[in-house]
């Protein structure tokens, strides 16, 4: 009698302590308002910091997954378009152990990505493989024309519900949810939901990334920025750019159309992205007002030990 007593005593408190741990889960999923932890840094106000990779293997996934950053892109512009990869190293990204930690689904690094086609090819199947993969964002490269961008953030959005307040730009993606909701660890309602362009739409939890590369690009910034859904414009490191200007690398021309996007970004609050590979750059284009950086690891571990970045 007394052993079966215990049992259910333990029993028992076994039953409590797990519903205390799940009301902690949800509650702490309540808590969160964006998955996207790019996002979530935006809505409040802070920059992101990430890197690039084009190493598509498990082991890669792994420590992306816990590296101690923002965001990482694979890039398929400038290596085979490898879809099934990308898929694989989607799921191997999802890092169990922080979401129970943390009582959350919400990744430690988003996940984005940058395809071949530039923005003029108007390739729409792109962003809707990449979404379906699990991906958080999409950097679609070469965006000349706000019309380009405009099309851009149209693939990234599904058509809206009746009652939706965010109706415009109508959205052209196709419905096929299953893999990126387990990917992002919710339902496929609940993705539903999510999978809208920030900050479009505030409860949104995708970012479209505009690549400006080209002397009309240049021209249109601020139209490019003034885009609906538009919520970063990366520049990378400008080689691009360069090519398009045709100045010789490290030509002050260069910086003056940085700063002339930069311009346009800070205008329409639109986060503005660049390659800073040293501390002190980190440093110096945080203080100009980037908002995306993209850099390595070695750099971002020696900024974080410097003054600026304490």
């Amino acid at each position: 009698m007394a052993e079966a007593n215990r049992t259910k005593y333990l029993r028992n408190v076994l039953l409590v302590f797990g519903i205390f741990a799940l009301t902690g889960t949800l509650s702490a999923q309540e808590a969160v308002k964006h998955l996207n932890p790019v996002i979530e840094k935006l809505a409040a106000g802070k920059p992101f910091i990430g890197f690039q990779t084009g190493n598509l293997s498990f082991e890669n996934a792994r420590t992306m997954a816990r590296a101690d950053a923002d965001y990482v892109y694979v890039d398929m512009e400038h290596t085979p378009m490898d879809f099934p990869a990308l898929g694989q190293f989607a799921m191997g990204m999802v890092d169990k152990a922080s979401a129970l930690r943390k009582g959350s689904p919400a990744p430690n690094m988003a996940l984005f990505a940058r395809f071949a086609p530039y923005g003029r090819e108007g390739a729409q199947w792109i962003a809707k493989h990449a979404l379906d993969a699990g991906l958080m964002g999409v950097i679609f490269n070469g965006i000349d024309t706000p019309e380009q961008a405009l099309l851009a953030v149209q693939n990234m959005r599904y058509p809206q519900k009746r009652t939706s307040k965010y109706q415009n730009p109508p959205g052209l993606r196709g419905y096929g949810p299953a893999t990126a909701a387990y990917v992002w660890g919710i339902s496929t309602a609940e993705y539903e939901r999510r999978a809208d362009v920030w900050p479009l739409n505030p409860d949104g939890d995708l970012l479209a990334i505009m690549m400006i590369e080209s002397t009309e690009g240049v021209k249109n910034a601020d139209a490019i920025a003034a885009v609906p859904g538009v919520g970063a414009i990366f520049l990378g490191a400008g080689s691009d750019l360069r090519q398009s200007l045709g100045v010789e690398e490290n030509s002050p021309e260069i910086e003056q159309a940085f700063q002339t996007i930069l311009r346009a970004c800070l205008a329409r609050n639109v986060a503005c992205g660049i390659t800073a590979v040293t501390a002190q750059n980190i440093a110096r284009r945080l203080a100009e007002g980037w908002k995306m950086i993209r850099t390595t690891n070695a750099a971002l571990v020696q900024w974080r030990a410097s003054p600026a970045g304490r």
